[in-house]
């Protein structure tokens, strides 16, 4: 669901206890619509998100790490001017409006204490993160908005005073209670409750209203004590922050248990509101950031794929054409042992096949403007001809399957990509094996990009490593592991490469099923379950020389079968 106001409001609750009176340390804008506030207060430091992202605005504290860009831009360092050393006096949120306005304290160049304002407009599309200084006058945003005066549209431009959305017209169902909140209720069309809610009051998201229905039954008197109960849990924030679960994928949220659904959708109670949206939107926040930044190229490894699979399908269509070569050489064998009895402008020479059992007859296509010697010697060549082509083209198709491997391979790493630093490494890596245009040595100087592999610490306390890319992947296995550590990798499917380290000492069992467990996870079997996964100490792993980045050959090995684990992934995840 979207952040509808209500759960905005429980987010807001929240928020306030942990950040009032917190001072700001660091401020970084990891994406465009984006800012992280390092805060320290309370006698802990916390990282504030802010998002104004159309697709999913919101404001909550974080615990995932975020890739920032080398140069700051330029709302950031505004922002680092204006409000690092600020302090937060207070966070406030009109009446069932999407709207946070963070109200600072901050010390200007001239050391005098000025007021601040950071407002984030969590409004859908419209989402924006406004700077205003103590006057209320926009210093600048993520998103400015020219606006139509003429329609009567509100422009969001620097130098400009603020002015908040325009309200929704419709009442507050939070302040309304008894007769008026009752005549509101007033059904004479017969809608459907969850229609009614919708249509007669603001703030409310499509799932807020089904579940007040819901619970409410049938009746509008029923519907009304509902919401006034709502009402007295939000006056006294009373709040349960709670993520629902379909076939064990989040699909939504909510700031109350959710009974609306059968037993299909779980309704999971989270810990607390931040938690509960880092966790529902960091998969589908890496898998759009992957889309957006590397969507050249997913589309150029794409085309590469589709490209060597057309090849590879008229190779093995040629393949199939060789499979009458022995005939054409036994063919040769008949006329050159004929050709005492044949003339030249023969069209067709019908003689007896001595290679078929049976001595039966055959009849030999000529060529007439050939002599005999000259059609037997035309039937050795096509033997040839077909006998060298099976030889190529089969060194061809393996060469062609290896490609295709390593480009899915490839295809593959892009979804575990995490940031910018790990596209480019992909990017390096496919101008390096050709698939990728070299830039131009003025744009090509820069230093090259080594990414790190995700770090993991086992329940036992062992250090786990998994690569993220090719690049990644070759670095762990060749040349960082040592001899005795243990390399793991799913069997026969595409996916990364494992080291569970062991430093000079054993491999317990559960260290060595929860790096299986984190191999078949970060491969393409991680929505399966019982996923072979192949383990056996790095000397027994080698690269073939002039083999593909990542393609490795190993041996003496064994096999065990885990069911991949997100929960563990995250668990054991060192940041």
């Amino acid at each position: 669901m979207p952040l509808d106001a209500l759960c905005l409001t429980a987010v807001a609750a929240e928020l306030r206890r942990t950040l009032t009176g917190g001072k700001i340390d660091k401020i970084y804008q990891p994406a465009r619509d984006q800012i992280l506030l390092y805060i320290r207060g309370h006698g802990e430091n916390v990282r504030l998100l802010l998002s104004a992202a159309p697709g999913h605005p919101r404001a909550h504290l974080t615990t995932l790490s975020r890739e920032n860009p080398g140069t700051p831009p330029m709302f950031c360092m505004l922002l680092r001017k204006h409000l690092l050393g600020g302090r937060i006096l207070s966070l406030e949120q009109p009446p069932m409006e999407r709207i946070l306005d963070f109200r600072l304290e901050v010390t200007d160049e001239l050391g005098d204490r000025v007021g601040r304002r950071l407002v984030l407009e969590a409004m859908g599309r419209n989402a924006n993160l406004v700077l205003l200084d103590g006057e209320g006058r926009i210093l600048d945003c993520v998103r400015r908005v020219e606006g139509d005066l003429a329609a009567g549209r509100r422009q969001v431009l620097p130098g400009l005073f603020y002015r908040p959305p325009e309200p929704s017209g419709k009442p507050d169902l939070l302040s309304l209670d008894g007769e008026a909140l009752r005549r509101a209720l007033d059904n004479p069309t017969g809608r459907e409750p969850d229609k009614l809610l919708l249509d007669t009051f603001s703030g409310l998201s499509p799932l807020t209203a089904r579940e007040l229905a819901f619970r409410a039954g049938s009746g509008g008197e029923g519907l009304a004590l509902q919401i006034e109960k709502l009402a007295a849990d939000v006056k006294a924030e009373n709040f349960t922050p709670c993520l629902l679960v379909r076939e064990g994928k989040p699909v939504d949220f909510s700031f109350q248990p959710i009974l609306q659904y059968g037993p299909g959708t779980e309704s999971h109670r989270q810990e607390s509101f931040s938690a509960l949206l880092d966790s529902f939107y960091e998969e589908r926040e890496q898998s759009e950031r992957v889309r957006q930044r590397g969507q050249d190229l997913v589309q150029a490894v794409r085309r590469a794929c589709d490209r060597t699979r057309r090849k590879l399908a008229n190779q093995e269509r040629e393949l199939a054409a060789t499979g009458d070569r022995e005939r054409r050489r036994e063919l040769g064998d008949i006329l050159t042992s004929s050709l005492h009895t044949m003339e030249k402008g023969m069209k067709t020479f019908r003689t007896v096949d001595y290679y078929d059992p049976e001595c039966r007859e055959v009849e030999i296509p000529l060529d007439p403007l050939l002599t005999p010697q000259q059609n037997a010697a035309k039937y050795y060549r096509e033997y040839n001809k077909a006998k060298t082509a099976r030889e190529v083209l089969t060194v061809q198709l393996e060469k062609g399957r290896r490609e295709l491997e390593y480009l899915e391979s490839v295809l593959e790493n892009l979804r575990l990509a995490e940031g910018e630093r790990d596209l480019q490494e992909i990017r390096q890596e496919l101008t390096e094996t050709g698939y990728l245009r070299r830039q131009s040595k003025a744009r090509a100087r820069g230093k090259k990009v080594s990414g790190r592999p995700m770090e993991f610490r086992s329940t036992a306390g062992k250090r786990i490593t998994v690569g993220k890319n090719n690049s990644q992947n070759d670095l762990l296995t060749t040349k960082m592991a040592y001899k005795s550590d243990i390399w793991l990798h799913t069997q026969k499917i595409h996916g990364s490469h494992v080291i569970l380290w062991l430093e000079g000492g054993e491999a317990d069992l559960q260290s060595l099923t929860e790096a299986a467990q984190l191999a078949a996870w970060f491969s393409q079997g991680r929505e399966s379950s019982r996923v072979p996964v192949d383990y056996t100490p790095v000397k027994y792993v080698k690269k073939p020389a002039g083999a593909r980045p990542g393609m490795v050959v190993y041996t003496t090995y064994q096999t065990a079968l885990v069911d991949p684990d997100p929960e563990l992934a995250k668990r054991l995840r060192v940041n």
